[in-house]
């Protein structure tokens, strides 16, 4: 389930756009909020991306073509819609969406495909968020002399309002993240209807109906990450999955100070969805080995709360993230002001009890007056339950923007996120976001039979050569399969599944060359797409960085101690284009070289 958007996910029909105002907005909120409802499909299906969503009407009334962003490094929504419209449907049509289209990697894809088709009007829901980004798209359209207009500036009325509110709701996690520098964050609980999640004894399965649970793990799916408590897995051992959520397995997140946790738990099977446990720096050394060696990664904190967990995950570029944590820590998270939206699952059942647990600890409150009161509350039955859901913060305005600079996480901390010496790049959404292997620039590669073949992105390109060569039906298959990944990042999670499900079907010499075959993919990438290759000789002179906070190895780290291979390689190949005779053109950097410089 999405955002509650208020409209029906079925087709629309309409009428001809009449020349009243009031209809021709009635029509236009309508055709606008259709784009945010198929915007939604996506919504967690991948590595956090915008909800993107295009429908084009012609000059008739009639939808002639729709498409979403599936997510990044896929299509854009709006070359969807064009391709399955037509070009003859598309002269002189309306195409409405639900955001303004956001730049990411320098080709103009969704800009071009709209004036190229002879697209005559733009309907615009909201402005993109991010201030590198906003307001782009929108003068480029009308630059082509395409009229452009955008909701609440443009056009304006009661109609008006409802559309521009389903498009705030869809990309509400974006518009979060941007305002406030925290992924989106969601509170979960079930409880009893005089407001316990369990009983004195901590018992607490089950207190919701099946049709809830089921709803919590379509929650789950469109999340990032899900975050527990230690107690939570002392108590319940959960597993955290969103079984019947889709293909997306968020992260799993543990948060505990003293690392006081079982040996034995669910969430340290990290076979098919990884998981993080955040703690106090210094705790039990030897139980983070232990998680270490069952392939949990660990990440320490001076002081462990969830306002620096959720800076942190910021760095790491969630959007969303799904805390099902118990009532202290839910406490803490409201206290520090990272929790956005509340969804209360109440079953019709009292099980008393003067020390039975709430779902919100203490928050120091001691007269009514101070309660936190929920905004755009709604209510739903689920079976034998009601669920109440809410925002604690309203949906920020767009414009508060973080600095673009500032989008990506400090690498070094000796140098200040304004030197102009060093380029950030990690997601889609950076400025410099088409530098990523996951960029979407698909790339033809030879094979050993020294046939082309074409890979969707560098990262389709990468996972699949792990396991290329391997004398084995199933390593045949699985290369086949990643090939043929909707996104990159689903790429990426089969690659990395199988690696460590199989180690055994991963080439021997992986280790050895899997930087040659990264250097190999990019240096295909940036020869053949030439604005790619005037936006990476612009950095001449800057020191370029793979922002990420957890990778150590292609990216830089959390505090600057990563190898950022895929920033040297990318400077490289800078140097090669340049001409610089000091780098060799056809050898990439070793290992050795990296850690000797």
């Amino acid at each position: 389930m999405g955002f509650p958007l208020g409209v029906s996910a079925s087709p629309i029909v309409c009428k001809a756009i009449a020349s009243n105002s009031s209809n021709t907005h009635a029509l236009d909120g309508s055709y606008i909020q259709r784009a945010a409802v198929i915007a939604d499909k996506s919504a967690g299906f991948t590595s956090p991306h915008p909800n993107f969503g295009c429908v084009i009407v012609t000059p008739a009334g009639k939808v002639a073509g729709e498409g979403y962003l599936y997510a990044q490094g896929t299509k854009p929504a709006e070359v969807q819609a064009v391709e399955a419209a037509g070009r003859d449907l598309c002269k002189g049509a309306t195409a409405y969406l639900n955001m303004e289209p956001g730049d990411c990697y320098g080709d103009r894809a969704a800009v071009s495909a709209l004036i190229q088709a002879g697209i005559n009007r733009v309907v615009v829901g909201i402005r993109h968020p991010l201030q590198h980004l906003r307001g782009n798209a929108i003068r480029a359209l009308r630059s082509e002399e395409l009229q452009v207009d955008v909701l609440g500036e443009d056009l304006q009325s009661k109609t008006i309002e409802g559309a521009l509110k389903s498009c705030l709701l869809v990309n509400a996690p974006l518009l979060y993240r941007a305002a406030s520098r925290v992924p989106f964050s969601s509170l979960k609980y079930a409880m009893t209807l005089d407001g316990k999640i369990a009983a004195s004894s901590g018992h607490a399965s089950w207190i919701s109906s099946k049709m809830s649970r089921s709803r919590v793990f379509e929650l789950r799916g469109r999340s990032d990450a899900v975050i527990v408590g230690g107690n939570t897995v002392r108590m319940d051992n959960p597993r955290l999955t969103a079984r019947h959520g889709g293909g997306h397995l968020p992260m799993r997140i543990v948060m505990s100070q003293t690392l006081n946790l079982p040996d034995v738990a669910h969430l340290w099977d990290v076979a098919d969805v990884p998981t993080v446990v955040a703690t106090q720096r210094g705790a039990r050394k030897s139980f983070q080995k232990f998680l270490a060696s069952k392939g949990v990664e660990v990440v320490e904190f001076d002081i462990l709360n969830p306002k620096d967990v959720m800076e942190y995950l910021y760095d790491r570029g969630y959007l969303s993230i799904f805390w099902e944590c118990g009532g202290t820590l839910a406490a803490s998270a409201i206290s520090s002001g990272v929790i956005h939206k509340v969804y209360a699952f109440v079953a019709p059942k009292i099980i008393g009890g003067k020390n039975a647990p709430s779902p919100v600890g203490e928050l120091g409150m001691v007269e009514m007056t101070q309660a936190l009161e929920l905004i755009d509350v709604c209510y739903e039955q689920i079976g034998p339950d009601m669920l109440i859901s809410g925002f604690l913060q309203p949906v920020p305005d767009l414009t508060p923007v973080i600095p673009s600079v500032e989008e990506t996480s400090a690498i070094d901390p000796t140098v200040t996120p304004y030197e102009s010496s060093i380029i950030f790049f990690y997601k889609t959404w950076d400025p410099y976001g088409a530098f990523s292997n996951f960029s979407s620039h698909a790339i033809q590669m030879t094979d050993e039979s020294g046939n082309y073949l074409s890979w969707p992105t560098v990262e389709h390109y990468y996972q699949a050569h792990k396991f290329l060569g391997v004398n084995n039906a199933e390593a045949r298959n699985c290369v086949e399969a990643i090939r043929s990944a909707k996104s990159p990042e689903e790429a990426a999670r089969m690659g990395r599944t199988m690696q460590r499900q199989h180690p055994d079907l991963v080439r021997s010499d992986w280790e050895s060359v899997k930087i040659d075959v990264m250097y190999r993919a990019l240096k295909c990438k940036f020869s053949v797409y030439p604005h790619l290759n005037s936006m990476l000789l612009s950095t001449a002179g800057c020191v370029l960085v793979e922002a990420s906070p957890h990778d150590l190895f292609w990216g830089g780290g959390r505090e600057g101690e990563g190898l950022n291979y895929l920033g040297r390689l990318l400077m490289q190949l800078r140097s090669e284009f340049l001409g610089d005779s000091s780098t060799p053109n056809n050898n990439p950097i070793t290992h050795q070289e990296i850690e000797m410089s």
